[in-house]
């Protein structure tokens, strides 16, 4: 009898152990995947890339703009996919509208613009950070309405800069009115911070 409840407390303990050593190799699993995901080396590769950052960084000084917040729009419109195509028909990788590529085309005095040119990583980078680097002489250098004017047009921002008594030193993304609006200039700040951590 004393061998039987022996055998059976032995058979006990071993399967606590195993339960034990398996909640800790569990443990250590999760927090290894979790280091490596925090890693920047798996930020860089598969959350935060960065092609076209020679272009970027070209055409975001040429028009006094931060290389890093010119990632993060691209990011934040298409996710450096240079093939993208908008429900609203904004075309690439900074999502430009055609009729605005052809304002833009006209400010800038290229007769031989086509739209089809949208396509074209470095003419998108190239018209988008105009229209960017606009927006910012426009609104004073003021990232959160800048950014809403890029998203919702600049019209929309004027008018909600009358109807709510913002002026240019407005920041909080929260009395944006829409939704889509207040997500995109979060998402592309946000994106701005890792993009600077990770390839200043």
């Amino acid at each position: 009898m004393d061998n039987v409840m022996s055998r059976s407390s032995r058979s006990r303990a071993v399967k606590i152990s195993s339960r034990r050593v398996l909640f800790i190799s569990s443990v250590i699993l999760f927090i290894c995947i979790y280091l490596g995901v925090q890693s920047n080396w798996f930020q860089k590769k598969y959350v935060y890339p960065y092609p076209y950052q020679n272009v970027i960084a070209q055409y975001a000084k040429s028009h006094n703009l931060e290389t890093h917040l010119v990632a993060g729009v691209i990011m934040s419109e298409s996710k450096f996919q240079d093939e993208v195509h908008s429900d609203t028909g904004a075309i690439g990788l900074m999502q430009v509208m055609p009729e605005t590529a052809e304002w833009i085309a006209q400010q800038i005095d290229e007769p031989s613009f086509s739209v089809e040119k949208l396509h074209d990583p470095d003419t998108n980078i190239r018209f988008g950070t105009w229209y960017l680097s606009s927006l910012q002489k426009e609104f004073c250098g003021n990232e959160v309405l800048m950014l809403a004017a890029y998203n919702a047009g600049r019209g929309n921002v004027h008018e909600w800069m009358d109807k709510y008594g913002w002026d240019m030193n407005f920041k909080d993304i929260n009395q944006i009115p829409y939704q889509e609006t207040r997500e995109y200039v979060a998402r592309v700040l946000k994106n701005k911070t890792k993009y600077r951590s990770l390839y200043q």
